[in-house]
């Protein structure tokens, strides 16, 4: 009976090992799964250099050292398709840097669009307070977030500036930085703008990252802050105040435009690994537990069952 039970503790033993080695197994099978689909997703993309003319015909796009173009349509699908971003069909392209993809792990990249507001008067510059336009920001933010979350997307939370709005009167160019929160997650993310102000709109390039690439982004702000050229006849200077319109808002009103930001499908599907490594690990311990428990007692009956024989008899 004793080499029976044993035996038995053996198995169960045995089994423990086997169950975590297979759950190891599965989550390794899962996890390369996932980079080869990401893999073939990066690898479909296909990027341009050079100058590039925008599809709207308002300006041409240089693409700096170390970065590649990819076109409106490919761009609007990974904003959309891959990101989880509302579909607005807006992308003009995005540029990338060059050893990195929508999909890779520290991905993250410059969204080009074009807003048609108007002529952007300059003249209100230097008198904004950049502090007081944060707290109104702040607070529109989350008054967006039912509307937001009734659409199906995780709140907002503009956390504050990463990087303080600075106007270049000369270049007629600003940039600033936002960190923003989406929903529960653990790391925050960076919204870099930049703004090139033309005769009829403004030409937007975001910087769509985490706030662990705050660094790389900042650092390389310049290299796109001189890349836009506007078409003749769309450039600032071919202002015409008796045909052209002035926009509604002026330099704080871009400041305090809506945010987009990289979010839903890759953020969502790295919490969704996440998961389910500690439902697997959770469930291998518990099984563990299990096993080794009833292996316990089983020693201990094993052990004890002569004593109480003897004093039963």
């Amino acid at each position: 009976m004793k080499k029976t039970l044993l035996l038995f503790s053996f198995t169960l033993s045995s089994l423990s090992a086997v169950f975590a080695q297979t759950a190891q197994d599965s989550l390794a099978l899962m996890a390369q799964a996932y980079q080869t689909y990401t893999d073939s997703i990066n690898a479909s993309m296909k990027y341009e250099k050079g100058t590039i003319k925008l599809s709207n015909g308002i300006a041409t796009i240089k693409v700096p050292a170390g970065y590649k173009y990819l076109d409106a349509k490919q761009s609007n699908y990974v904003l959309t398709e891959l990101w989880g971003n509302p579909d607005r069909g807006s992308s003009l392209g995005m540029l990338f840097p060059e050893h990195a993809g929508p999909m890779s792990d520290s991905s993250w990249c410059f969204n080009i669009e074009y807003d048609e507001i108007g002529y952007v008067e300059d003249d209100d510059a230097e008198d904004i307070d950049y502090e007081e336009l944060l707290t109104t920001m702040k607070q529109e933010v989350t008054d967006a977030n039912t509307d937001r979350v009734a659409q199906g997307y995780e709140k907002v939370e503009l956390v504050g500036w990463a990087s303080n709005p600075f106007y270049d009167a000369d270049k007629k160019i600003l940039h600033w930085a936002k960190e923003i929160k989406f929903g529960d997650s653990e790391e925050n993310t960076l919204n870099y703008n930049v703004r090139v102000l033309g005769r009829k709109g403004v030409l937007i390039l975001n910087a769509i990252a985490s706030m662990n690439d705050l660094k790389a982004v900042k650092g390389n702000v310049h290299a796109v802050t001189d890349i836009v050229a506007f078409t003749d006849g769309n450039k600032y200077e071919n202002f015409n105040p008796d045909v052209d319109q002035v926009a509604a808002y002026s330099i704080g009103g871009l400041v305090a435009g809506k945010v987009l930001a990289k979010v839903g499908f890759f953020a969502g599907l790295l919490k969704f690994w996440k998961v389910i490594a500690i439902a697997i690990a959770g469930a291998g311990t518990s099984l563990w537990k299990w096993f080794t428990g009833r292996r316990e007692n089983d020693e201990r009956r094993t052990l004890n069952q002569p004593e109480r024989r003897s004093l039963e008899g």
